[in-house]
């Protein structure tokens, strides 16, 4: 098993669990009423002595100062943000995690907090930062150390009715995220693209969410020229997933498609990637399992909303059959490409993938990808790019990234951008000149969007996973943006 938190509620003051929890924001200390004075006072002694600010992410165990306490930074009053509120909760379930004598932990909600969310919103945060924290990634080693670990909220807002149903809901989209992450963290060799067909239908059957596959016959039927050309050069062959989360019966809704990129591993084909940091190429697979999880929450949810996801499954091998820099292929929609570059493969098999979303007639499509390296440089880890044909649609999104801590940050798509990828003897090149890379791949993106349909492009090459344990995490897979998306569904009903 992994480590999950159960919850507990009580009215007012916390049982003498073994570990209490305590926030410091600027250097003072937030503890709730039922705190002893005296225990308060050498808490407050050790936070003056330590000069311990209480920045978002930061943890500390004072055990000088009496019974255990965990003190979580939340950061300062006027930098407060869900996404860092989200962090200092993710801090405190890695901290309570990596404690094998930690077992339950008590918080009582302190009454000198004031925080600009309400305490619904700040629990489903909480629980979720928890879960997150407290995640890892054991599926190959001997000895687990995964367990179930209590939390008891106290206070009377942390026991109300709507605190209670966020806090369920946390609960199951967590719950999703642990089987995805398990996925989504298996090397390459335990998971390639027909592997992952296989798990893929066992979670999809276990949500009610319906699954279609085509594989290589019927990707060569459909004339998917631009997903097998990436695929070929692997002896283990690609394939497309589609997933369907149907919505509530008689809601009349148009669907929301989600196009998540899953390269199972990419070395780059012929166009080799440097040996260095290729092993994290195993993650090339992050927007397919966001895809997964955005479906299979929805359905958990029960959103009124049809939620379609659809995945195309590769490795980019430079075997005997692979691509050659210079070939042509024609993509589903009728489009030559001529593929200057063949790392730059994600953009060609999301190309297919555009071409079967837009037959749902959706009421808007948005694809993830860990497409480029430029976007790290433009936006380092904190925030995952978008960019689009539709400033209502992005908005929306940019929403749901500020309301689930996964932000997004707005590229420009305008027309001047086309003309770096128009090709010299096909109708698109597959990069442009090495300028606005990210964009640059939207761009290409956005010629496989027929017009009309609302699209966004979400470049998360940034933020998919760690590269080792952090306040936000244990080093592996986030599934980032799977909560923004799902939030985003939700959302769409009440604007429709």
């Amino acid at each position: 098993m992994n480590n999950a938190f159960t919850f507990k509620w009580k009215a007012s003051a916390v049982s003498a669990a073994p570990v209490r929890l305590a926030l410091v924001q600027e250097g003072a200390l937030l503890a709730g009423e039922s705190l002893p004075a005296e225990e308060r006072r050498k808490l407050e002694d050790w936070i003056r002595a330590t000069e311990f600010q209480g920045e978002a992410g930061t943890v500390a165990w004072p055990r000088s100062a009496g019974s255990p306490v965990l003190l979580a930074g939340i950061g300062t009053r006027k930098d407060f943000h869900a996404a860092r509120w989200l962090r200092s909760w993710a801090a405190v379930g890695g901290a309570l995690a990596k404690d094998p004598t930690v077992r339950s932990a008590s918080f009582e909600w302190p009454r000198e907090a004031s925080l600009p969310l309400g305490a619904a919103e700040l629990a489903e945060l909480a629980v979720t930062g928890l879960e997150q924290g407290a995640y890892r990634f054991e599926a190959y080693r001997r000895k687990k150390t995964g367990r179930t670990l209590v939390m008891e909220w106290a206070g009377a807002d942390w026991a109300a009715k709507p605190v209670r149903e966020a806090v369920r809901r946390a609960q199951t989209l967590t719950a999703v995220l642990r089987e995805v992450r398990d996925l989504a963290n298996r090397p390459a060799n335990d998971l390639g693209p027909m592997e992952f067909v296989t798990r893929a239908r066992k979670l999809a059957r276990g949500a009610g969410v319906s699954c279609r596959v085509w594989d290589r016959a019927a990707l060569e039927k459909a004339g998917c020229g631009a997903l097998l050309a990436v695929a070929k050069g692997s002896h283990r062959p690609g394939c497309l997933i589609r997933l369907a989360h149907p919505g509530r019966r008689g809601s009349g809704l148009p669907p929301l498609v989600v196009v998540g990129k899953a390269v199972m591993f990419d070395t780059g084909g012929i166009s080799l990637k440097p040996g260095k940091g290729m092993e994290w190429m195993a993650y090339d697979k992050c927007g397919g399992m966001a895809a997964l999880a955005a479906v299979l929450m929805a359905a958990r949810l029960n959103l009124p909303r049809p939620v379609v996801a659809y995945i195309p499954a590769v490795e980019n091998m430079p075997g005997g059959g692979a691509t050659r820099p210079g070939d042509i292929v024609k993509a589903r929609n009728g489009k030559t490409i001529e593929i200057l570059n063949t790392d730059a493969e994600g953009r060609l098999i999301l190309a297919d993938a555009l071409s079967f979303a837009a037959d749902e007639k959706p009421a808007a499509i948005v694809d993830v990808a860990t497409l480029t390296g430029a976007v790290i440089v433009a936006l380092g880890h904190e925030a995952t790019a978008v960019m689009g044909n539709d400033d209502r649609l992005v908005l929306d999104l940019m929403l749901s990234g500020e309301a689930t801590g996964e932000r997004l940050w707005q590229l420009p798509l305008w027309p001047e951008y086309d003309d770096m990828l128009k090709g010299r003897f096909a109708d698109l090149k597959n990069m442009g000149d090495g300028s606005a890379g990210t964009i640059a791949g939207g761009a290409f993106l956005k010629a496989f969007v027929p017009e009309g349909i609302p699209w966004a492009h979400l470049d998360i090459a940034g933020t998919a996973w760690l590269e080792k344990d952090q306040a936000a995490g244990a080093v592996g897979a986030t599934l980032v943006p799977a909560r923004l998306l799902v939030d985003w569904a939700a959302r769409s009903v009440a604007t429709s």
